[in-house]
């Protein structure tokens, strides 16, 4: 293990390592159960057949194209179908079903397809190192700057979107929109209704959990990030029985731990509709692949890169060794979704967290696919995690990740103007593509308007270019 992984080379033990992958997984475990929900309208459309289905494929495709970037370019990136991408698809399916008149499900079928176009079209580019010669495209301070806006992004998910509550008077509500949002507390109480005992609860959870993470990094306890989540955790459970007079573990008593296999082999397994995909048009194909492919590049690229600088995986160009075989798996991890029947799987970026536990090479990525295979069959409790739990690690993980605004040289405007609008359009949009988008067609404006043109690649201005286009034209 040490000499394949390079363990001491990279300075981690086994134990660091697997800690790191029980960390990464645990704040990305809510992905099992929400994306069949997205990807079915919350088991409205395909029926309990398909939902079935798109869980396991989430299982299986994000363990495969896991254990794919742990084995191959031995990173500690996770891989899932990604947010954003998995609505969109879903959106795509129901038009398709419009379009042509097919059941959701064959629609679904055809929509895989271009899923399955995507990841050829991705495994293409990684292997003549294209994707890697765009990433490097992207002028070096948006690079340095991708990390502390992936930062933001994070801290906007845990404070403001992770935890939501509902109740009779509506909802999702949201803690920092809703509960700190709100002028008084009595306002976001009648606001809420009876949803405002568990948003308190979800709220002191969050905060606890990163208190506990912060005094034990303080001491230098390895694993902080994952004993904070735990102990969040336990408190939230004790909150639900003591103030909410509910079981926490309710759920375990009529979960099923039996996998519907069968559902996944009669519904989505290999199960692509290349008549169904005829009927589409092509010029609707062609827009939804490049589409797909525009945003999944780019929230991969920022992904790697602003997780790589965080656990000093890049060099003094802001360059990271075995981007190529990393991008690789990326794109494995694609094909496999469309093979077994979900949305585009990417690097995750709740990997940070992971890294900032200590993980540092592929057994990171091991130890998370391997818990990725065990949700097939323990999939109910890992449901049990409440959210508000791994809000405390996203936050904390974000406000590490925007120290690297350091290496920024703000006193240089045509640094400082690209990155900002990129700190800001990030976790606003949720996309990390379209804020590196924005951040490369303010750069190239600004250095042309400072007669600064010939400092810019002319790969940088086709990518200013396309998304140009994909924001004026396409969209």
């Amino acid at each position: 293990m040490e000499k394949f992984f390079k363990l001491e080379e990279n300075g981690t033990t086994v134990k660091t390592e697997i800690i790191a992958g029980l960390t990464t997984f645990m704040t990305m475990a809510y992905i099992i159960a929400l994306n069949p929900n997205l990807l079915t309208g919350f088991g409205a459309n395909g029926g309990s057949e398909l939902w079935n289905a798109i869980f396991l494929a989430t299982c299986i495709a994000s363990a495969i194209g896991t254990f794919t970037m742990g084995l191959l370019a031995n990173k500690p990136f996770v891989m899932a179908p990604g947010m954003g991408l998995n609505s969109f698809f879903a959106a795509v399916v129901a038009n398709i079903t419009v379009i042509t008149g097919m059941t959701y499900i064959a629609s679904f079928q055809a929509a895989l397809i271009v899923i399955f176009i995507e990841g050829i079209v991705f495994l293409l580019l990684s292997l003549f190192n294209v994707r890697e010669k765009i990433m490097y495209a992207i002028p070096k301070p948006i690079r340095l700057g991708i990390g502390p806006s992936i930062g933001l992004m994070l801290i906007n998910i845990g404070l403001g979107s992770n935890a939501g509550v509902y109740s009779e008077t509506g909802g999702p509500f949201y803690a920092l929109r809703d509960f700190f949002g709100a002028l008084t507390a009595g306002y976001a109480k009648t606001a809420m209704g009876s949803g405002f005992t568990p948003m308190v609860l979800s709220v002191v959870t969050m905060f606890f959990g990163l208190f506990v993470i912060i005094a034990l990094d303080h001491k230098n306890i390895k694993g902080s990030v994952l004993y904070g989540m735990l102990s969040a955790s336990v408190l939230y459970w004790a909150g639900q029985a003591i103030f909410l007079k509910t079981n926490p573990f309710a759920s375990l008593k009529d979960a099923s731990f039996i996998p519907p296999f069968k559902d996944l082999a009669s519904t989505t397994l290999f199960k692509l509709n290349f008549a169904g995909f005829m009927e589409i048009g092509w010029l609707t194909v062609v827009s939804l692949i490049i589409t797909f492919c525009i945003i999944d590049m780019f929230d991969t690229i920022g992904t790697l890169v602003g997780t790589a600088s965080r656990a000093n995986m890049l060099d003094e160009n802001g360059s990271m060794p075995k981007m190529k075989q990393a991008l690789v798996s990326d794109a494995v991890g694609t094909l496999t979704g469309s093979l077994t029947g979900t949305s585009t799987v990417t690097t995750f970026v709740e990997s940070a967290s992971g890294v900032e536990a200590g993980g540092r090479t592929g057994l990171t990525a091991i130890t998370s696919g391997i818990m990725f295979l065990l949700c097939i069959f323990i999939a109910p409790i890992a449901a049990i995690i409440p959210a508000a739990a791994t809000s405390s690690a996203l936050i904390y993980v974000g406000v590490l990740m925007i120290s690297n605004l350091k290496l920024v040289d703000f006193d240089d405007k045509t640094q400082l103007i690209p990155v900002t609008i990129m700190l800001i359009a990030m976790p606003i949009s949720g996309s990390i593509g379209h804020g590196i988008g924005l951040a490369i067609i303010v750069y190239t404006a600004i250095k042309l308007c400072t007669g600064k043109a010939k400092e810019i690649s002319a790969l940088t201005y086709v990518l200013a270019l396309i998304f140009l286009l994909k924001f004026f034209v396409a969209a």
